[in-house]
Order: structure tokens, then sequence, then C-alpha cells
């Protein structure tokens, strides 16, 4: 016969009081039991005496007999210092939800979104002023060379100020297949 040190809720409803019981492990949560050890009240003040009140002493004789305590019993046993505390490893414990990722996910690309049009826009602005100072400084030499090195500077800026507009375009939607497999893989 397995034995178990489980909690048996008693209490109305929303009112939850639970009976600390030895129980043959086949019966119900709230059937026959062998033997009541305590009471728990979940209502209470976490720091109360009466919150939670066990017989030690019958705790212990059937801890000695083999009843194996749920998580919940031994998680009060290991207060109580009658059972050494376990180690225990909740990784998923630290992980934000569902939500909290979207709303971190939306606020990143809002973010995002002025930062490329901000490179967008200055590239070009960086670029210009650079092409006219090189044709202000030769124009003094020759009046023909300026005539033909402007139209080529302003073809260069041109070609450079849709590249990065280009690359800030293929980058937008690899961000978005990157947060859609996340989605997808935290799902499964």
């Amino acid at each position: 016969m397995a034995m178990k040190i489980r909690l048996a809720r008693a209490g109305s409803k929303k009112r939850p009081f639970y009976r600390v019981v030895a129980a043959d492990s086949r019966m119900p949560r709230d059937g026959r039991f062998i033997e009541k050890l305590g009471t728990y009240n979940p209502l209470l003040a976490k720091d109360s005496e009466e919150r939670v009140k066990m017989d030690m002493d019958r705790v212990q004789y059937w801890l000695g007999q083999g009843a194996q305590p749920t998580d919940r019993v031994a998680r009060m046993l290991e207060a109580a210092g009658v059972l050494p505390a376990k180690e225990r490893n909740n990784p998923n414990k630290a992980k934000p939800g569902k939500k909290a990722v979207e709303r971190s996910e939306e606020k990143a690309a809002k973010l995002a979104a002025p930062a490329e049009e901000a490179v967008v826009e200055e590239a070009p602005a960086e670029e210009a002023p650079a092409a006219e100072e090189a044709v202000v400084e030769e124009a003094p030499a020759a009046e023909e060379a300026v005539v033909e090195e402007a139209p080529a500077a302003e073809e260069a800026v041109a070609e450079e100020a849709p590249a990065a507009e280009e690359a800030v375009v293929e980058e937008a939607p690899a961000a978005e297949e990157a947060v859609a497999e996340e989605a997808s893989a935290e799902k499964k």
C-alpha cells in the first residue's frame, strides 16, 4: 500500500481550507484518509503561526513508515525543518509570458523604425555637402571642369542613397521573419 502525506481540501467555495492527512495514494483527494496530521489555511498571512499546523511527531512516524509527501506538503516540511531543502530548478519561471514577449517585440519594432528612417535621411545629407565642397574647391581652377564634375558628384550621391534605402528595406523583412520564427518556437 503506497502511502502519501497530502492535502485534502475542505472549506467552502472560494474559501479553501486544507487538512494535512496520511492517506492511501489510491484514495480520492478529499476522500478516505488514515490519519489527520494537521491543517493548512492559505487565506492567512504567510507569517501567521495559524497558517500551517502539523503534529510533527505523527508526520515523522509516517515518513518513517515510507509515506511520501506531495510537493506542497514537502515544501511545508522543509520550512519546518523536518525534511532537508531540495534544490529546485524551474528555468521557465524567469521567462516572460507570451504577451510580455509580444509587447517587447512591438516596442523594439517601434524604436527600430524611426532609427532606420533616420539612417536613410542622414546618409544622403552627409554625402551631399562633401560633393558640393569638392565642386566649390575646383571651381577656380576651371569652369569647364566644374560643369563636368558636378553631374558626376550628383550621380554618385543619387547612386548611394538608393543603396542605403535598399539595405534598410532588406533588414526589415529579416527582422520580421526572426520574430515569426521565435513565436512559432514558443508555441511548440
